[in-house]
């Protein structure tokens, strides 16, 4: 029981903290920066990088760099093509991830791809998470917040589905704990809260909010997937201890990290077609 209110506690304060932050931009931008830091650090040990300070440079010129230029650019072609250019780097990235999850018992870690991963994988993720927010230069921080709720529902029900009627295993080798039918009900319940999330928020369509709720549900369970792979090859349990009864601020954030360039992809589609 003690450990069940201790669990709460923290993840109450996480998600507090994170939502009162999106009412002021400055606000999320220092909140998103103190997370990326904090979970790359927990990544770092993960892959055994002994520099910190390299990859933490690398996050910090990417993350208030790309803010800034989304932000006082609106029109400028040049900050789109670098935008354009980033997402197209990342998502390659996270498709050899993907990979490199199927086909490898143990992902590579030889040293350049381990900055390749912290750069593109990691802080690419906190960047797209940012941009998000600040969709066609306007701060919209709804479709981010949005975002994190398709994923806390996704793996909420996805628990709740695979504990109850879980029998095929999704990927054991990686995660025994995790299930087919978990992953179609965090699926399926994703799905309905989209209708509710487009409601609410007045932000993008139904369909969008669908679209959305499909890409969050398929690769932030391939995050969620990855990273546990990472922790595998590293023996631990956890990427961290700084979230009591839930381990690190790498294991609450894996999904959205990883999801966050495909979403951005959609975004700018969608931009694009309407």
């Amino acid at each position: 029981m003690k450990e069940l209110l201790t669990r709460a506690i923290s993840g109450l304060l996480y998600v507090t903290l994170l939502i009162v932050s999106m009412y002021w931009e400055n606000a999320l931008v220092i909140v998103l920066f103190i997370f990326g830091l904090v979970s790359l650090a927990e990544f770092n040990r993960l892959i055994k990088l002994n520099s910190f300070v390299v990859p933490a440079i690398i996050f910090s010129v990417l993350y208030f760099g790309f803010w800034y230029w989304s932000m006082i650019h609106t029109s400028n072609t040049g900050t789109n093509e670098a935008i354009q250019i980033l997402l197209v780097i990342t998502i390659f990235v996270n498709l050899f991830l993907i990979k490199d999850l199927f086909t490898f018992s143990n992902i590579p870690l030889f040293e350049s791809k381990r900055y390749i991963a912290t750069t593109f994988y990691l802080s690419s993720g906190f960047v797209f998470m940012l941009l998000i927010a600040n969709y066609l230069n306007i701060f919209t921080p709804l479709l981010l917040l949005g975002s994190f709720i398709l994923v806390w529902i996704n793996d909420s029900f996805a628990y709740i589905t695979g504990k109850n009627f879980g029998r095929q295993k999704l990927f054991p080798s990686v995660s025994p704990k995790k299930t087919v039918e978990g992953f179609l009900g965090g699926l399926f319940f994703a799905c309905i809260s989209s209708y509710f999330i487009a409601t609410y928020t007045e932000t993008l369509g139904f369909t969008s909010w669908l679209i959305l709720a499909i890409i969050v549900s398929v690769f932030g369970t391939l995050g969620d997937l990855i990273e546990s792979k990472f922790k595998r090859q590293a023996e631990v349990k956890d990427s961290g201890v700084i979230m009591p009864g839930h381990g690190g601020l790498l294991d609450r954030l894996d999904s959205i990290i990883f999801a966050a360039p495909f979403i951005y992809l959609f975004l700018r589609i969608l931009s694009y077609v309407s």
